[in-house]
């Protein structure tokens, strides 16, 4: 790896696996400890402390680089010394953080859930599952509007919850996939553009996480468009990547809706407010179960596609 060259390819490489196995058997337990539950104990911390008064703006770049850089200064002290003693504790420390990075069985699960709801017939169920992973107002969404939402989520966070920190895993370790971990967390939480976190947020949301973001979601709608080769995927990602209000969701949103032949987009409630979003797409067509189905098996090769590419850059490197 570029920051670390002291691993060899042995342990980079059975840390990946270790960590996608483990994402694949366990999810996300939500009794169990996790770092991110600290990251945003962290932010919260500091953002209510700091997002008052004058100079909101500077107060919000302090605390974003502070928390970025103890999240990868930490870790990195931490590496340096599981190597020079434990190579097998190492082991054990680097593939639980790469399980902890990751979350498309997570993000699976949820989506499987919204849609046997919608399956049985339950829509109170099935918007109240749906809140649980879209920002959106759910509580007016129809059966179809469900559906989209479903298919937005799992394509859009296929690169933020999976292809990201792979990227940076692979480019730094656990210390650089952590503190992506952490500028993640930060944007979700305070990268809101409203009177709270407008200027607070803006660092965290506009500089950092659209800038950390930028290669991963394009090679996550690649990777997409790819396997197998989608024509109308390679036209939705270039027609309407650029899109989406963010510089980066659109592309593997494109990706999906142009495999899938459908329309994502529009308008929709997100704190009360009546947002209209571009739409991606032309076909405003009934969505159905196989859709998310294959929305799903896209995540799983794409995810797969992405460790047989790391593994190639663990071998060479």
């Amino acid at each position: 790896m570029i920051l670390f060259p002291f691993f060899d390819s042995f342990h980079f490489i059975i840390v990946l696996i270790i960590g996608l196995a483990l994402d694949t058997i366990w999810g996300d337990p939500p009794h169990m400890p996790h770092p991110v539950r600290t990251f945003g104990w962290l932010i919260s911390t500091l953002e209510e402390r700091l997002n008052k008064g004058k100079y909101r703006k500077v107060k919000g770049v302090f605390s974003a680089l502070l928390l970025t850089c103890l999240v990868f200064g930490t870790l990195l002290m931490v590496e340096y010394w599981l190597d020079s003693q434990h190579s097998i504790l190492q082991i054990v420390f680097d593939s639980l953080f790469f399980f902890f990075a990751i979350s498309n069985r997570c993000l699976i699960d949820e989506a499987l859930t919204v849609e046997r709801q919608v399956n049985k017939g339950d829509i109170k169920a099935a918007r109240q599952h749906l809140s649980r992973i879209v920002g959106r107002d759910t509580k007016s969404l129809s059966f179809n509007q469900i559906r989209c939402a479903t298919l937005e989520t799992l394509s859009e966070n296929l690169s933020d919850g999976t292809i990201a920190p792979m990227f940076f895993y692979a480019l730094g370790g656990i210390p650089l996939m952590m503190a992506y971990k952490m500028i993640n967390t930060l944007d979700s939480m305070i990268g809101y553009k409203n009177e709270r976190y407008g200027e607070f947020g803006w660092f965290a949301a506009r500089i950092l996480d659209d800038g950390a973001n930028f290669i991963p979601s394009r090679l996550t709608a690649l990777l997409m468009v790819l396997l197998p080769p989608s024509a109308n995927g390679f036209r939705f990602v270039h027609r309407y990547g650029r899109s989406h209000a963010s510089p980066n969701s659109g592309y593997p949103e494109a990706a999906l809706a142009g495999i899938l032949n459908c329309r994502f987009g529009g308008a929709n409630i997100y704190g009360g407010r009546l947002v209209e979003k571009p739409y991606i797409g032309y076909n405003d067509r009934e969505l159905h179960h196989t859709d998310i189905i294959k929305a799903i098996r896209i995540n799983i090769t794409t995810t797969v596609a992405m460790a047989i590419i790391i593994v190639v850059f663990g071998i060479i490197y």
